[in-house]
């Protein structure tokens, strides 16, 4: 009784600080969107992503049992959807926050790369691709030209050459993203992958690269701090790459720990420092949130950092001057449910053709 006693004060607390986390917020609901408005040729945000609503938090007691806490009306939608802003606070969904794309789409990254091709990763695929039990899980790997046709390039099982000290394969690549490093041309692919009977637990973040998106190096891990750890983007500016990630810790024993954290180094493949942050010791965000993404600010000098608060199904913000400082932008509008998203920069003619191919209730100017 006591254990149980323990859990529901954490539940209690936990409940507290979502409730908290919800202040100033805003999301959108599917087909009541604004009529959203182009000013000019102005560059204009595309945030990609995918829709859930947890149907469950996972939770750990002092015993170290994993405890299910069940949250309300859960829904799933494992596909591509698109959103436009012009200040990257306030955000229309296209196609009435419905599917651009039809098939399965986790975590979507999707940007530009170098020869002008979106090249799009995702976690899964949908199904396990042949020679599963050899090779391991896969991430799925689609391009597109404008947006809008897009090809399925296939799956890709990043970490085949990898095994544990059993000889075992991985359990799972998540939340695949690729950096494409202007020094040497080459495409670094990032991800994070367990050995475990769940993706949380002991988690590191692995790496591979590639010149021609056909052949791809051994996979290395890339960060492998004290903590699990998931949810890898990178940004660089002024020769400092800036990983930003997520804590996967919680439970009875190390507190509730699942939120952004950031590390930098002077080198593209590390090793990393962790940058301590203000919050929850060490942290830069409030918890619990995940699936970090991060951009210049178009309307101010400095950064914007997007993130999802997962159990709560609401999107944030936070700005900064300089990479390393954040502070909640509380004034924001997201689309409903929108989950694990990433943030690029598009020109007008590239959003109004979006507008047009995925026309919602409001109507382009």
């Amino acid at each position: 009784m006591m254990r149980f006693s323990i859990f529901f004060v954490m539940l209690a607390f936990f409940t507290g600080v979502f409730a908290q986390s919800e202040k100033g917020s805003d999301t959108e609901k599917a087909g009541t969107q604004k009529e959203f408005k182009i000013e000019g040729n102005k560059d204009v945000y595309m945030l990609t992503y995918f829709r859930q609503r947890y149907p469950t938090r996972i939770e750990i007691d002092s015993e170290g049992k994993t405890v299910e806490v069940p949250l309300p009306d859960p829904m799933l939608i494992n596909k591509l959807h698109i959103a436009l802003s012009t200040d990257g606070r306030h955000w229309t969904a296209l196609n009435n926050n419905e599917p651009v794309w039809d098939g399965h789409m986790r975590d979507p990254y999707v940007r530009r790369s170098s020869d002008g091709l979106w090249r799009v990763l995702s976690t899964g695929g949908g199904l396990r691709i042949k020679d599963y039990e050899k090779t391991g899980p896969s991430c799925l790997y689609i391009t597109s030209k404008d947006l809008i046709d897009w090809e399925v390039e296939g799956h890709l099982p990043l970490m085949k050459d990898v095994r544990n000290e059993a000889g075992e394969l991985a359990r799972n690549i998540w939340a695949p993203e690729w950096f494409y490093d202007k020094n040497t041309g080459e495409y670094m692919l990032f991800w994070s992958s367990s050995f475990e009977d769940a993706g949380w637990k002991k988690s590191r973040l692995w790496y591979c690269k590639t010149h021609d998106w056909k052949t791809f190096t051994p996979a290395k891990e890339l960060f492998a701090p004290s903590y699990s750890v998931i949810d890898g983007t990178l940004q660089e500016h002024d020769g400092t790459y800036y990983l930003f990630h997520k804590e996967e810790e919680f439970g009875a024993k190390t507190g509730e720990r699942r939120s952004i954290r950031v590390a930098t180094s002077q080198n593209l493949e590390g090793p990393y420092e962790i940058v301590e942050g203000p919050l929850n010791d060490g942290q830069i965000v409030p918890v619990i949130t995940e699936g970090p993404t991060v951009t210049k600010d178009l309307t101010n000098p400095g950064w914007l950092l997007f993130y999802d608060y997962c159990m709560t199904n609401r999107f944030g913000l936070s700005y900064s001057p300089d990479l390393i400082h954040w502070s909640v932008v509380e004034d924001v509008t997201f689309p409903s449910e929108a989950r694990h998203g990433c943030v690029s920069v598009i020109k007008a003619k590239e959003a109004k053709k979006l507008l047009k191919a995925y026309p919602s209730n409001g109507t382009a100017k």
